[in-house]
C-alpha cells in the first residue's frame, strides 16, 4: 500500500506541474485526502477553477473504472464545482474523464438533461480550461 499512495502522490505532483505548465494555474497536492473523505487530488487557491480533481495511475487495465468517477463525483456535492478525472493506464498517454456537457457549456452548444462521460487527452482538457479562461469562466490569480 505504501508504494501505491507513493506513486499515486508522484502523479499527482507530476499533474500539477502539467497544469502548472499549461494553464498557468498553480496546484498542491491535497492532503485532506488522506483524513477527509470524498475531496479532490489537487486543489488550487484559484477559487474560479470550476473542477474537481481526481488523479489516478495504474498499471493494469484498459480504461478508467466508474469507482474513480464516483469518488470524484462526490466530491463535487455541495462546492458547484464539475469533476474530472485525470488518469494514466501501463504507461499509455495521460486521460481525462469529464461529462460532455462542460464542453458543450464551453463552446456554447445546447446542453443535455443526462450524464455522457467523454474521454479526452490531457491536452484537450487543458485547450477547454483554457477556453473557459478566455471566456471569463476561470480567472487566473
Amino acid at each position: 500500500m505504501t508504494n501505491g499512495r507513493q506513486k499515486g502522490a508522484s502523479f499527482e505532483r507530476k499533474i500539477g506541474n502539467m497544469l502548472l505548465d499549461e494553464l498557468g494555474i498553480k496546484f498542491k497536492r491535497n492532503l485532506e485526502q488522506y483524513r477527509t473523505k470524498d475531496l479532490g487530488d489537487l486543489i488550487t487557491e484559484n477559487n474560479d477553477f470550476p473542477f474537481v480533481i481526481e488523479c489516478k495511475i495504474r498499471g493494469k487495465g484498459t480504461t478508467y473504472s466508474m469507482d474513480w468517477w464516483e469518488q470524484v463525483t462526490k466530491a463535487t456535492q455541495g462546492i458547484n464545482k464539475m469533476p474530472v478525472l485525470i488518469y494514466q493506464l501501463n504507461r499509455s498517454p495521460i486521460r481525462c474523464v469529464c461529462d460532455l456537457n462542460v464542453i458543450l457549456e464551453t463552446f456554447g452548444g445546447q446542453t443535455i438533461y443526462h450524464q455522457n462521460l467523454v474521454e479526452l487527452t490531457f491536452e484537450t482538457f487543458c485547450m477547454i480550461c483554457r477556453e473557459m479562461l478566455n471566456d471569463g469562466i476561470i480567472r487566473t490569480n
